[in-house]
């Protein structure tokens, strides 16, 4: 890693900066699907074309993020960080000035693109800035920025649609953003010490089958999984991402080093995200429908109960890393972790509706901490194994894989609860309305015990999902036999075309790689 002298940098302002950036794009995500109801009475929407003001935002964020990541490390994790928020803000600007539905989507893609932008290189700027304990302090204050973005999102903008319109969401987003540019003079630029050549070829086949991958899943619920559209995007994703992968083995500057996703430990580091998705941000995106159409909830009391499990993930990151500190082995915590997911979508099947809200509090809460626990610690010993001239690569890749099953299993738990749904009501049509939170299609105790029995089994699928998550991943994170301390990092990277090593990382962050990885034992 090489740092660039402009100015001096300031470990302190860069955190805030960086953490501010971070709390803003999930902001993102879950405060603009409060903005959905307005948006489409304002702009005569409804149906697919309003969805996709969150569908286009996903789909350019999970596309881009392995692009951006590996572009840090070429041109600077600084210039990225600021190209991707000021995308990111202009996007966010567009979208509070949109007269029409195309054109929020639009602005919505737009944002998606830079906010991949700012988390591909947010978390490859902390990695290069701090070592050893400040690293694991530093990711454990990311995840919880992460965290207060999800779970603020949905409060500031619900006060901001009731006070002053949903165009207001927006703008607070880009502002937030903003803010966080100010400081930027005060983070140092770094990149690697050998500049490879851009690799356009593998950036548009690999954003083209990720890309077409996640609108498949996306549109699998609408347009039916079986009909031609959807298994020709999904077909056409895979083809794409298998030829990406070969190209990757023969390129001499590939955008994604493949010996990366060799290394056992760091290829289990980039799954934990997965399954959070299935423990965490489903409940997170279906349970509030649950609670408002078969429980009888308002709005905002379905989002106040949703702070029993949105809570923990703000306080549970810096508990998390100052137990790694204090010699924790973070495959404990992360095995765990992965553990209470289980656990708790287990126990949540004791939701009907009319339980009271305190037989579902300890299942929501053991769900927050287990998203809290993983929050951060999982990011920070997944850089701790990779060499600081791969840092924005590494969590490029590691963000890809977030964001891109978030949008995949968060679509494909749809089309399920849907169609368990359907076993139990008359029509496909209907089952989609209870799905989404209307049952005024029927007899309303009938379709809320058939939402009850969908979720149910949703539920035990998801706890299964989890339960195999947390073994295997446990399984892949410990020590190789016979070694007393695993190795570190990957061997330095080689060309492909020359053979030739690059340089290594400097003593203090193998040291701190070093020091962190132990811990993972």
């Amino acid at each position: 890693m090489t740092a660039v002298p402009t100015v001096r940098s300031r470990p302190a302002i860069t955190l805030a900066v960086v953490l501010l950036a971070f709390a803003s794009v999930p902001m993102s995500i879950s405060g603009a699907a409060v903005a959905l109801p307005g948006i489409g009475d304002d702009l005569h929407a409804a149906g697919a074309p309003l969805q996709w003001v969150m569908n286009a935002y996903n789909l350019t964020f999970a596309s881009f993020m392995l692009v951006a990541g590996s572009a840090a490390d070429r041109v600077g994790r600084r210039r990225i960080f600021v190209t991707g928020a000021a995308v990111f803000a202009v996007g966010s600007i567009a979208a509070a000035l949109s007269t029409g539905i195309e054109l929020l989507g639009l602005a919505r893609a737009l944002s998606g693109i830079g906010a991949a932008g700012v988390f591909a290189s947010g978390g490859a700027i902390l990695a290069t800035t701090f070592d050893g304990a400040q690293r694991t302090r530093a990711f454990a204050a990311l995840g919880s920025a992460a965290g207060l973005g999800l779970a603020v999102g949905p409060t500031l903008s619900g006060w901001l649609v009731g006070g002053m319109g949903w165009r207001a969401t927006f703008g607070m987003h880009a502002v937030l953003v903003l803010v966080a540019l100010a400081g930027v003079g005060f983070v140092a630029e770094s990149r690697a010490p050998r500049r490879p050549r851009p690799n356009a070829v593998g950036a548009v086949v690999f954003v083209a089958g990720l890309g077409a991958l996640v609108l498949g899943a996306v549109q699998g619920p609408e347009w039916g999984w079986a009909s031609a559209g959807v298994l020709l995007l999904l077909a056409a994703g895979l083809a794409l991402l298998v030829a990406f992968s070969v190209l990757q083995s023969r390129s001499a500057d590939p955008l994604l080093d493949l010996t990366l996703v060799r290394n056992r430990r760091f290829l289990a580091l980039c799954m934990v995200p997965v399954v959070t998705t299935f423990g965490f941000v489903t409940l997170l995106t279906y349970l509030p429908t649950y609670l408002v159409g078969a429980g009888g909830f308002s709005a905002q009391r379905a989002g106040t109960v949703l702070l029993l499990m949105t809570g923990p993930v703000l306080l549970a990151p810096p508990l998390a890393g100052g137990l790694v500190n204090r010699g924790v082995p973070a495959r404990l915590l992360i095995t765990v972790s992965l553990a209470l997911f289980a656990v708790g979508n287990l126990w949540l099947t004791v939701i009907g509706p009319s339980t009271p809200v305190a037989t579902i509090a300890g299942p929501l809460l053991l769900v927050g901490l287990g998203a809290g626990l993983s929050f951060g610690v999982g990011d920070g010993l997944a850089m701790s194994l990779v060499e600081p001239q791969r840092a924005g690569m590494a969590t490029g890749f590691l963000n890809t894989m977030r964001v891109g099953s978030e949008a995949i299993v968060i679509a494909v738990f749809g089309a399920v609860l849907v169609s368990l749904i359907g076993t139990r009501v008359d029509s496909p049509e209907l089952a989609a309305e209870v799905a989404a939170g209307d049952l005024s299609g029927g007899v309303s105790h009938v379709l809320a015990d058939g939402y009850t029995h969908a979720l149910h089994l949703a539920l035990y699928g998801t706890a299964a999902v989890c339960a195999v998550g947390a073994v295997l991943i446990g399984l892949a994170l410990a020590p190789a036999r016979g070694r007393a301390t695993p190795p570190a990092a990957p061997q330095p990277y080689e060309s492909a075309a020359s053979g030739t090593p690059a340089p290594r990382p400097a003593s203090g962050a193998s040291n701190a790689a070093n020091a962190t990885s132990g811990k993972a034992r």
